[in-house]
């Protein structure tokens, strides 16, 4: 089913508002979670939002904290997200990067003790937006065995990419496991088989199978043993530079809070020497011929335009079990 955008951010609202939310925070992240949907991003969206809520309920996600800057030192800042709502601590680091870019020339912000942030390409988009680069990554609990290895001892820990373009921001938003948690557990909440393997069943066979993925706890690093460094390294980045928990003391928790996370804005040349570029890379890519008759080959962030413009013209797509759940919650004020 198909909900209005706007119905959709209003109910977001009107739960942040009962479990203590001051209204400013609450249409933010209301926000937040209502475009990720927008974005065709439901496992950050709608889908994860109850989650949220039961987390600040638990006391994980202070709705009253403010992040503190730590140190500063020229480009480079380092700043304590306090417990704070994640996707608002995520939003005002990028945007001391974008500032900070727009007077260095590159803007570097890393942030300890906060939380999960939604979707990651959020915050690319932000810097996009903008006008500037923007990288950006965070780790998580360990989810991820390392190359090797049947335990899980690394992050999935997402990495974000964001390259301004007037045709369409090009944002590559990707976790370093093959598919999401968050996806996983949506393709099994659908009982439906994973397009390609995304890990390995209890019997360490290659599987499609999301819930025999999720039961074994071996989810497959990207790009196999490289994947695996990639997680490694994105989580040594993210602490030395926050000086914040590693996925080691995330895990330790037991709830995936308190993480560590690097915001980076680059400033680009003037436009029009970079748009003929990017025009170049892009239109080049597209001459590959595809694999199916009748398809297209699309850059990364392209298709969320194409989603987003369809969900606002004719309602976001919501799991209607999961749609009536929200409906249905009540606030710690209630």
């Amino acid at each position: 089913m198909r909900v209005p955008f706007e119905k959709l951010k209003s109910e977001f609202e009107r739960i942040l508002l009962s479990i203590g939310f001051n209204p400013e925070k609450a249409l933010q992240c209301a926000t937040i979670f209502s475009e990720n949907s927008r974005d065709g991003v439901y496992t950050h969206g709608l889908n994860r939002f109850p989650v949220f809520v039961e987390l600040v309920k638990d006391g994980y996600v202070n709705p009253d904290a403010e992040p503190s800057k730590e140190h500063g030192f020229g480009s480079l800042e380092q700043w304590n997200g306090n417990s704070g709502p994640g996707m608002l601590n995520a939003r005002f680091c990028m945007n001391r990067a974008i500032d900070l870019a727009r007077e260095n020339g590159i803007g570097c912000v890393a942030v300890k003790n906060t939380n999960h942030w939604m979707r990651a390409g959020t915050y690319g988009w932000q810097a996009a937006e903008a006008g500037l680069i923007g990288i950006c990554f965070t780790n998580t609990i360990a989810n991820l065995p390392p190359w090797g290895g049947l335990d899980p001892r690394l992050g999935n820990n997402p990495l974000v990419v964001a390259v301004p373009h007037k045709d369409g921001h090009i944002v590559l938003d990707m976790a370093i496991s093959q598919y999401s948690v968050g996806k996983l557990n949506q393709y099994k909440s659908n009982n439906e088989t994973l397009p390609l393997p995304g890990g390995y069943d209890d019997n360490g066979n290659l599987s499609t199978d999301a819930a025999a993925v999720l039961a074994s706890q071996r989810l497959l690093p990207i790009g196999f043993w490289k994947g695996s460094g990639l997680s490694l390294v994105l989580d040594l980045l993210a602490t030395v530079l926050s000086q914040g928990n590693s996925t080691a003391k995330i895990t330790q928790s037991g709830k995936e809070s308190g993480v560590s996370q690097v915001f980076i804005c680059i400033k680009p040349a003037d436009s029009s020497t970079t748009e003929p570029l990017i025009d170049e890379i892009i239109s080049y890519t597209k001459t590959s011929r595809p694999v199916e008759e009748g398809s297209t080959i699309s850059y990364p962030g392209e298709n969320s335009l194409k989603t987003r413009e369809r969900s606002l013209r004719d309602g976001v797509l919501v799991d209607e079990r999961i749609w009536e759940k929200v409906l249905e919650i009540k606030g710690i004020y209630y």
